[in-house]
């Protein structure tokens, strides 16, 4: 489902850069977090929903209501099974700030944080500094050591496997109609996937990117 865009050196770099960091053993001193984003349009239904007799498979009314839009925020430590999901109203800066917050405040004693993330332009120390100040912002940016996915590069982030486990295991189909609701399951949703320690088990390394996209070793970077 990815198209891969031209391999030049800045897309490669940034690649083997994400790449190596997948390929190291977990250490309680430097996880390894993966983030993104996924918009949610909200939607509410017109009609009452009559409940189901059993046996009766549950059907729809096609009429609904647009409710505008949400985000929800979806994050993993893919070695552990820690899921980071929160939904907030948009994806602005002081939100993005807010939730990276929480993502610090649950390694305290880390020396560095890794950060796997696309270069939207919120994903800056900037976000934090506009919403905690330079003296709280600041040192917040500081703990995390960041790691950009190429450009067409999303494919390499494995919070896009967080993002369709969320889609399929959470969302559904379903109507949602407002943030509040959105929150409350997206919440009940992380809190059993932390219970089950859900992980993802990645498989392509650098030397499988070499085969496949067919560079060497001392591919020249800029």
């Amino acid at each position: 489902m990815w198209c891969v865009a031209e391999l030049n050196e800045e897309y490669i770099a940034r690649m083997e850069d994400v790449l190596a960091i997948y390929e190291r053993p977990w250490s309680v001193q430097e996880p390894v977090i993966c983030i993104d984003e996924k918009p949610v349009t909200l939607h509410q239904d017109v009609r009452e929903t009559l409940p189901m007799k059993p046996g009766r498979v549950a059907r729809r009314d096609y009429e609904y209501k647009r409710c505008g839009g949400a985000n929800v925020f979806c994050g993993i430590e893919p070695k552990t099974g820690v899921h980071f999901t929160k939904a907030t109203a948009n994806r602005c800066s002081a939100q993005f700030a807010n939730y990276l917050l929480g993502i610090a405040a649950r390694y305290p004693h880390a020396d560095t944080i890794h950060l796997i993330m696309d270069n939207l332009s919120s994903h800056t120390r900037k976000a934090l500094v506009e919403r905690f100040g330079e003296r709280v912002g600041g040192p917040i940016w500081d703990r995390f050591t960041v790691h950009y996915t190429p450009k067409h590069g999303s494919w390499l982030n494995q919070a896009e496997i967080e993002i369709s486990l969320l889609s399929r295991q959470c969302l559904g189909k379903r109507r949602i109609a407002d943030l509040r609701s959105l929150a409350e399951e997206t919440s009940a949703w992380n809190r059993k996937m932390n219970r089950n320690r859900t992980t993802i088990h990645w498989t392509f390394d650098r030397k499988k990117a070499r085969k496949k996209f067919r560079y060497g070793y001392n591919f020249k970077r800029s």
